[in-house]
C-alpha cells in the first residue's frame, strides 16, 4: 500500500470504527425500548423480562446461577422468580442430583414463550427480510461480528459488577 492511501485508509478506517460503536450503541437504545414495550404487553418489569431471556436461554438455571448471570443481589432474583412464577412463566424444581435438598432449578414454561415470540414477530420478520439481502458469506461474517460483539460486552459488564 502507497503511503497516500494508508493515511487515507487510517482516517477512513477510525471513522467507520466510530460509526459501528454509535450504531450499536442506537441498537442497544432501540432494543431495549422493544424489550420495555414487550414488557408492558406482556406484563412484566423489564428485569423481570431480562431474567426470563436468560432463563429461556440458560436454564434450567439455579438461582444463584442467574444471579450471577444477571448480576443482581440474590434476593433480589428471588422476587423475581416469585413473580414469574406467579405469572406462570417459569417453574421451579427440586434438582435431585444436587447435594443439597433444597436446590432447586428454574425452567421457562414454553407455552407463554410464544406470547413473546408473537410480540417480537415484527422485529423477527424485519430481521429476515434485512438478512435477505445479504449472501450466506456476508451473513457468516455479521454473525461472527455479533458473536464478539456480544463476548466483549459480557465480559465489559463483568467487569463493571466486579467493581460493584
Amino acid at each position: 500500500m502507497d503511503s497516500v492511501s494508508s493515511e487515507f485508509a487510517a482516517p477512513h478506517r477510525r471513522r467507520l470504527a466510530v460509526e459501528i460503536r454509535e450504531s450499536l450503541r442506537a441498537l442497544g437504545n432501540q432494543l431495549a425500548l422493544l424489550n420495555h414495550h414487550v414488557g408492558m404487553h406482556a406484563g412484566l418489569k423489564d428485569v423481570d423480562l431480562d431474567c426470563l431471556e436468560l432463563i429461556s436461554r440458560h436454564g434450567p438455571i439455579s438461582p444463584s446461577a442467574l444471579a450471577r448471570r444477571a448480576g443482581l443481589h440474590p434476593a433480589t432474583v428471588t422476587g423475581i422468580i416469585d413473580r414469574l412464577q406467579r405469572d406462570g412463566w417459569v417453574v421451579r424444581e427440586r434438582t435431585p442430583e444436587a447435594s443439597d435438598r433444597r436446590a432447586v432449578a428454574v425452567r421457562a414454561l414454553r407455552d407463554r414463550g410464544a406470547e413473546l415470540f408473537h410480540l417480537y414477530s415484527g422485529m423477527n420478520t424485519a430481521l429476515d427480510q434485512i438478512c435477505t439481502g445479504y449472501d450466506d458469506k456476508e451473513l457468516e461474517l455479521l454473525a461472527e461480528f455479533l458473536r464478539r460483539t456480544n463476548v466483549a460486552g459480557r465480559e465489559a459488564t463483568e467487569a463493571l459488577a466486579e467493581e460493584d
